[in-house]
């Protein structure tokens, strides 16, 4: 079937395009269609990805698959949260990780836990949807390492694995990432084909 990846960010259509691919989907980029996407105005990962692929599909009359991730960080409550891709108003990658880098100076390395989140909708014309959640546990470094990823990608230091996210070649970060979790997740959902739509109507 068509499906249309409702992001306007390079980085995560190419995880999901490459995530996706088991699936044989015919995937259209955001760019093929004319929409200026709403303001995330949701206070959870599972609100906005929702609100994403739902004014999409409404709007291209196909399935539309939203992602809505980011990174909480203990230490700071959670944040950036939701905001992960605006924290502190900044308007880039690098800004945003030295923003985070302030606000956790002083925080000692046992104190730093951090998990990154990322939560997948697919939504239908007719107002069904799935919902796919994936999380990995990690620390936040002092310093960026690494010049691969994107986001905080050069902060998350995964143990497991003893390097950052941006540390990994893209086929190793699938092994390990938040959002490779969450695909996997739909995958499962899907290895016999499309999920009873029964257990998952859109209220």
């Amino acid at each position: 079937m068509q499906v249309v990846v409702a992001t306007t960010n390079p980085g995560k259509y190419r995880e999901l395009v490459e995530g996706l691919s088991p699936l044989e989907w015919e995937l259209r980029p955001l760019i093929d269609f004319p929409l200026k996407m709403p303001a995330e105005s949701g206070t959870t990962f599972e609100d906005n990805a929702l609100m994403k692929a739902a004014f999409v599909t409404q709007k291209t009359l196909l399935p539309a698959l939203a992602d809505d991730s980011g990174l909480m960080v203990d230490a700071l409550g959670g944040e950036p949260g939701v905001y992960s891709a605006r924290y502190g108003s900044r308007s880039s990658d690098r800004e945003r990780n030295v923003y985070l880098l302030e606000r956790l100076r002083g925080v000692p390395p046992e104190e730093r836990s951090a998990r990154f989140v990322a939560v997948l909708t697919l939504a239908y014309p007719d107002g069904h949807v799935e919902s796919y959640r994936g999380e990995v546990e990690g620390v936040i470094l002092e310093a960026p390492r690494g010049s691969g990823g994107f986001g905080y990608d050069p902060l998350f230091y995964l143990p497991e694995a003893g390097k950052t996210f941006a540390e990994m070649a893209p086929e190793e970060k699938a092994q390990y990432s938040h959002r490779a979790r969450a695909l996997a997740a739909l995958l499962e959902a899907w290895k016999n084909g499309p999920p009873p739509r029964e257990i998952w109507p859109l209220e």
